[in-house]
């Protein structure tokens, strides 16, 4: 199945909010083998929104509309939809019950503007909102083909669609049999290098099929597999993925949703063991992605973010002579690092990166782009080379990716 998702709203188109439910809805459909083939952006006008609905409607099987459904004139999806599949807007009974009583158990009373978030397409399924009073709303074209309405604040959206969405889409198309999906993540080796080991296996494809793509300094694969039942997709895709492992197993850090500070975060506890990050180049981000898990205190008491050569010095103990004769972007400088972090806040493992992000401050010998990650255990200190060609912003999530991957890879060890 085809999908577009349309996101709906002029706040969009003028940069004033940022669209972070296109990413949720993106992964989560592929990963269910939906393809996921345009989005769009449309401001409230109701011409240009009919219009992009239309077109959608030309070139897919799902159409899937965020925001827009709220009680305020600007509101228009509902009335747009019930328009294009020529159907007139009624009053869902079980919504406005629902959201008479969340009015009442709040002490407030439900006005007749509110009441409009109760209106939908003639014969469309209302899916319920756990989290706001606009609910989400699935109808079918004359031609068969579908169009969900889901609210458009984030955390409603993700309500709305996974608790509900998902399985109507799942019931829905039962009949055209199970499209399953797995995700590896894989750090420390390059896309080429993963598309050229796998190659053979690429090529002969049919199902599963193999994806391979690059994402925030990581790389990742994606198996899908087509059955009648899950079991059989499961099956088919285990039995490509030993194959896959069996070539780059060691680069492949965590599977489907898993991410490199959770799954270093796990590794950490599983062996009571602790770190701390010393950061130059990327101004503490390793340790602001750590900390994004719950419970990172459990294994992560602090870091020092040292982005000069004083603080260097005097906070991680980075001898002068090591500052002036190798610089602070030096293979010498990111080992004393890691080990000053390690034996300043007491920790088994010690992380440290430094480098030249940009876009300014590189020379000819060390060239914007280098990075020196390095990570001190009781097993001794390693430090690597990076060299990448980014922005700014991509070298240093990089740079904080791979500083990680290197600290699980020694974690391992322990």
């Amino acid at each position: 199945m085809n999908v577009e998702i349309i996101n709906t709203g002029t706040e969009l188109l003028l940069g004033d909010i940022v669209n972070t439910s296109f990413q949720l809805l993106a992964r989560t459909l592929n990963d269910a083998g939906y393809n996921v083939l345009y989005q769009t952006t449309i401001g409230d006008n109701p011409g240009r929104l009919r219009q992009a609905i239309d077109i959608a409607l030309s070139r897919v099987d799902i159409v899937i509309t965020t925001g827009g459904l709220g009680p305020t004139r600007g509101d228009i999806t509902a009335e747009i939809v019930a328009q294009c599949v020529g159907r007139p807007l009624v009053l869902s009974d079980w919504w406005y019950a629902k959201l008479k009583k969340d009015f009442e158990a709040r002490h407030r009373e439900m006005t007749e503007t509110q009441r409009k978030m109760c209106l939908v397409p003639e014969g469309a399924t209302v899916l319920n909102n756990p989290v706001g009073t606009a609910p989400g709303i699935a109808v079918w074209t004359p031609e068969h083909k579908l169009i969900v309405l889901l609210p458009g604040p984030p955390a409603e959206t993700r309500g709305v669609f996974l608790e509900e969405v998902m399985p109507f889409l799942r019931k829905a198309y039962a009949s055209q049999g199970v499209i399953h999906s797995r995700v590896l993540h894989l750090i420390g080796v390059t896309e080429s290098y993963v598309a050229e080991t796998l190659d053979d296996i690429i090529q002969s494809q049919t199902n599963p099929t193999v994806a391979i793509y690059a994402r925030n300094g990581e790389i990742i694969i994606r198996i899908t597999a087509k059955s009648a039942a899950l079991e059989d997709a499961e099956a088919l895709i285990a039995q490509e993925e030993s194959l896959i492992r069996s070539r780059i197993g060691d680069a492949i850090y965590g599977v489907d949703y898993e991410t490199l500070p959770e799954t270093l975060g796990k590794a950490l506890k599983a062996k009571n063991l602790t770190i701390a990050f010393a950061e130059s180049c990327t101004g503490g981000l390793a340790t602001s992605l750590m900390t994004d898990i719950p419970g990172s205190s459990e294994y992560l008491p602090g870091s020092i973010v040292s982005y000069c050569d004083r603080v260097k010095h005097e906070e991680l103990g980075v001898p002068e002579e090591t500052l002036e004769v190798h610089t602070a972007v030096s293979e010498e400088t990111c080992r004393a690092m890691a080990e000053g972090v390690r034996a300043r806040l007491r920790t088994d493992v010690g992380v440290s990166i430094t480098g030249i992000a940009g876009p300014g401050g590189g020379t000819e010998d060390k060239p914007v782009g280098l990075v020196y990650i390095g990570c001190a255990t009781k097993l001794g200190t390693v430090v690597r080379e990076l060299r990448h060609r980014a922005s700014r912003t991509t070298i240093k999530k990089r740079s904080a990716m791979r500083a990680m991957g290197l600290a699980l890879e020694q974690v391992k060890k322990l």
